[in-house]
């Protein structure tokens, strides 16, 4: 099989289980939560990291939100069994990077990462990432090739894959819509919360050898649990959250 069929098929299968990164994620960060010595480390530096590593999730989660509130029905869904696309997005954040909905991925759960306090983690999660999603980008972007031609080609040419160049920003075709993101955005946002708690429960426990955190963390956790079990019985029960031309 040539390369470039190999590397798409691969894509085309990575894409399909790419929800099951978070656990993944989870697993690793176990023996690097564990051989993190903190002890020696400055109280200021920590919380410079801890702040930094919640900004930077949320900076993901703004970059998904404003992909999937100006994008219309049939793209940039969470579909898993096959590549989806009934029109080429091409302006708003499209207009400025390719694939942002994999930068919102990353930041969100780099950010996670970052909690660790472990930047051997950081390192080598991003080139995990980085080799896992070059082949989701890879069959992504033949998928769209095949499907949109030409100007798929000069659309992509102009515009880079992950770092983005605002400079190229044309303004959104599609109208920003809060329902969408309410929709769709709140088991991400639950998934990230989860992720941080997970990070400080573990790293207490091989401190102290009791699973404590915080109440900051459990009343987070408690609010975006109840909200998100909110919005995911208006979405399956109601008509509420429902969109002409939206997924």
């Amino acid at each position: 099989m040539a390369l470039i069929n190999e590397l798409e098929k691969q894509g085309n299968f990575l894409f399909k289980y790419r929800g099951q990164i978070p656990v993944v994620l989870f697993v690793l960060a176990i023996p690097f939560i564990y051989t993190t010595d903190l002890s020696a480390v400055d109280e200021k530096y920590i919380q410079i990291c801890k702040v930094v590593a919640i900004t930077i999730s949320i900076l993901g989660f703004v970059v998904r939100a404003i992909t999937i509130a100006t994008t219309p029905r049939g793209t940039s869904g969470r579909n898993t069994k096959q590549q989806i696309a009934d029109s080429l997005n091409s302006t708003g954040i499209y207009s400025i990077v390719r694939h942002p909905l994999y930068l919102g991925n990353y930041l969100m759960w780099i950010g996670i990462v970052l909690f660790t306090y472990n930047f051997y983690f950081v390192l080598i999660v991003s080139l995990l990432f980085w080799l896992y999603y070059e082949r989701i980008m890879f069959a992504e972007e033949r998928f769209l090739q095949k499907k949109f031609g030409e100007d798929y080609l000069h659309w992509a040419s102009q515009k880079p894959a992950f770092l983005p160049n605002f400079s190229n920003y044309v303004k959104s075709e599609v109208s920003f819509s809060f329902k969408s993101i309410l929709r769709r955005e709140y088991s991400g946002v639950l998934a990230t919360v989860i992720g941080f708690v997970f990070v400080e429960l573990s790293r207490n426990y091989f401190v102290d050898q009791c699973f404590c955190i915080s109440n900051g963390y459990w009343f987070t956790l408690v609010v975006v649990l109840v909200f998100s079990l909110i919005l995911r019985t208006i979405k399956k029960t109601t008509t509420l959250l429902d969109e002409s031309g939206r997924s």
